[in-house]
């Protein structure tokens, strides 16, 4: 049951938008309903209220919490805002210079997305400060006052400042704010600061993030503010890329913070449902309509600050998640080649799968599903909505055609060819990093990732697989299980040789730590219910990159932690504690999982006519609503639910735990 922050009861909804449906997973008294509804892409918001109304009709009493994927469409289809950059006088192109990196290896002519930020819209202005904040060169007052008017005129719809050093000393930052805050009045556009953003060192980088949070500032902007104003909730809470939840002003004035927001959510839930099976090692495999959501979780999510999106990076903290194009919607077709290609391009929310009747045209991976009858055209959703398994014919056989095989044998075509790309994301996340995929579960959650992940347990050698209940709605239910969370960092550059370096971090530590409980104690946030954890980004002196350790010995912890990562230690060499980093967080709601009753005996089921490996079998189909804990089912077996289709294949069982969480494993 979730508690508002004054201890009341208190409905609460988690809303994920999806590149097909948005999905809601509504929590009160401790009963959860869901809902699914199509996306709505020209404006996402409209999809989120359609769903709201749905569900709770004019209501205002509950809290609303959501997964946002507008930030990330915006960026990556280059559709944000005119940035203005404001920097250093001589620094214009460092946006656009960026690392000494070849994304293209053997290309002899590499190319590189643009910037985000025209030549022409960065203003370089003189003034200066150094790596400890020591004024080398002070702010022109002049140059200060005329700043405004220069932003005007190039149509600035947002502006970025980012200024050398400011991690060390924001104060020239903030006068370059004050002076356009004062000289735009009430038209300024939306103004992102580095100081406030990215407190640390690495110009580029910071650089970066700061114009992204520029560039998605007014879309997001208007789109969470139309969600405050009309969604009725009485508060609105943002799921952030860290795998916590944000409040909706932050959320609007720095919104880089959710450009992993949906899939995050979904890395939270399939832990939390992992933990309840039995298993703290898991593989999340999310499969939606449009991508693939992959990550390694050996007992807690992995974060990286080393994320990119659009060919622009961003340092911020987020889930490390891997991501391809390949979804249910993922179009098919066969190239100049001959060869069958799955995705990336994809029949989205509209027009769809043909299937959907809803203007489609192209073979996608969902069609290819409802040919080989492992998708029951007449339980889509449910059973609220059939699906046409007749129109998916012709297109198929042009495919078929071009192939020289049959309709079956190109529709297993499909499948495999996106089982491929899927099995190569999970393999980047596991085997290239070191960790045997038999150590793990496989979690598969999204509207697509049941039917899936059997051949790709089978193909990665894992130890089983487990579907969760509602997968397709799981994004939505992970949003329930996040914390609250802050995050503060600040780089500071002292090694172990400096006198009183423990003194300084510690004071630097207890700042950070104050200045984010503050923040959410202001954000209505109880003082009792905050956590903290402290971590030093660490290396040795002379070294170019950091490994993060504890606060408590931090020394010897960097030194055994680079002994386990590279196969060698330097006690001699002075370490380098480079960026102090503090999180606090507020609990998750206890979201307690209803125990499925014994099985008393075997579940309805009827036969169903399925191909699998170029034959035809007759599938066991059941419901999961009559499945009960015991009950365990030989493949070929199909398990349907409202949220997604679980497929069992030959020589695989599938057992119902005490939670209601399915088990796949080979027999």
């Amino acid at each position: 049951m979730s508690k508002s922050p004054s201890g009341a009861s208190t409905p609460l909804l988690a809303v994920d938008t999806g590149g097909t449906f948005t999905d809601l997973v509504l929590l009160e008294n401790g009963v959860i309903r869901t809902l699914k509804v199509p996306s709505t892409p020209h404006d996402p918001s409209q999809a989120v209220l359609d769903g709201i109304r749905e569900l709770l009709g004019e209501r205002d009493d509950f809290l609303l919490l959501h997964g946002s994927t507008v930030a990330t469409n915006a960026l990556l289809e280059r559709r944000g805002a005119r940035v203005v950059l404001v920097t250093n006088e001589g620094f214009e192109d460092v946006i656009e210079i960026g690392r000494q990196d070849r994304p293209q290896l053997y290309a002899l002519v590499g190319h590189r997305l643009p910037p985000l930020v025209d030549r022409d819209d960065r203003i370089g202005i003189p003034g200066r400060l150094g790596p400890q904040g020591e004024e080398i060169a002070p702010l022109d007052p002049t140059r200060l006052a005329s700043l405004a008017a220069e932003v005007r005129a190039r149509g600035a719809e947002a502006v970025a400042i980012t200024l050398l050093h400011s991690y060390a000393d924001p104060a020239h930052e903030r006068a370059v704010a004050d002076a356009l805050a004062s000289g735009l009045a009430d038209d300024a556009p939306p103004v992102s600061v580095s100081s406030d953003l990215v407190p640390e060192f690495r110009e580029y980088e910071r650089t970066s993030t700061t114009v992204m949070n520029a560039y998605v500032a007014p879309i997001m902007d208007r789109y969470l503010g139309r969600l405050a104003r009309e969604a009725r909730a009485k508060r609105v809470t943002i799921m952030g890329s860290n795998g916590g939840a944000l409040p909706i002003e932050r959320a609007r004035r720095e919104p880089v913070h959710t450009v992993l927001s949906g899939p995050a959510g979904g890395v939270v839930g399939a832990l939390t449902w992992a933990r309840r099976a039995g298993h703290e090692s898991v593989l999340s495999f999310d499969m939606g309509g449009t991508s693939t959501d992959v990550s390694l979780v050996p007992g807690r999510p992995l974060r990286t600050r080393e994320f990119s999106i659009g060919g622009q990076p961003a340092a911020i903290p987020v889930i490390d998640i891997h991501t391809v194009g390949a979804g249910g919607g993922s179009i098919a077709r066969v190239d100049a080649g001959g060869a069958l290609r799955v995705g990336p391009r994809s029949a989205g929310a509209q027009p769809g799968p043909i299937c959907y009747g809803t203007g489609g045209t192209e073979v996608t991976v969902t069609d290819a599903h409802v040919w080989l009858g492992r998708l029951p055209a007449a339980a889509f959703l449910g059973g609220s909505r059939t699906l046409d398994r007749d129109s998916v014919e012709e297109p198929l056989r042009e495919i078929a055609h071009a192939l020289g095989l049959s309709l079956n044998d190109a529709a297993e075509g499909v499948l495999a060819v996106a089982d491929t790309a899927m099995e190569r994301a999970l393999r980047v996340i596991s085997v290239e990093r070191g960790y045997d995929p038999v150590d793990f579960a496989v979690v598969a959650f999204g509207g697509a990732g049941a039917l899936h992940v059997a051949e790709l347990t089978d193909r990665l050698g894992a130890s089983k697989a487990l579907v969760p209940p509602d997968p397709g709605l799981l994004s939505a239910y992970g949003m329930l299980a996040s914390p609250v969370t802050r995050e503060a960092s600040r780089t500071v550059l002292l090694d172990t040789e400096q006198p009183e370096i423990q003194t300084r971090l510690r004071q630097v530590l207890d700042e950070l730590e104050a200045e984010a409980r503050d923040a959410m104690i202001a954000e209505g946030v109880a003082p009792g219910d905050l956590s903290s954890e402290r971590r030093i980004d660490a290396r040795y002196r002379g070294q170019s990159f950091e490994l993060g350790v504890p606060e408590n010995g931090w020394v010897d912890a960097f030194h055994t932690q680079h002994q386990d990562r590279y196969g060698y230690r330097r006690d001699e060499t002075p370490v380098e504690a480079v960026t102090l980093r503090v999180t606090v967080s507020a609990p998750a709601i206890d979201l307690t999982a209803p125990a499925v009753p014994e099985a008393s005996g075997a579940p309805a089921s009827h036969a169903v006519p399925v191909v699998f490996g170029g034959r035809e079998h007759l599938a066991t189909s059941v419901w999961r609503s009559d499945l009960r804990s015991g009950h365990e089912i030989r493949g070929p077996a199909i398990v349907q639910e409202y949220s997604g289709t679980t497929w069992v294949p030959p020589q695989w069982s599938v057992r119902v735990d005490g939670w209601g969480c399915l088990h796949l494993t080979r027999d």
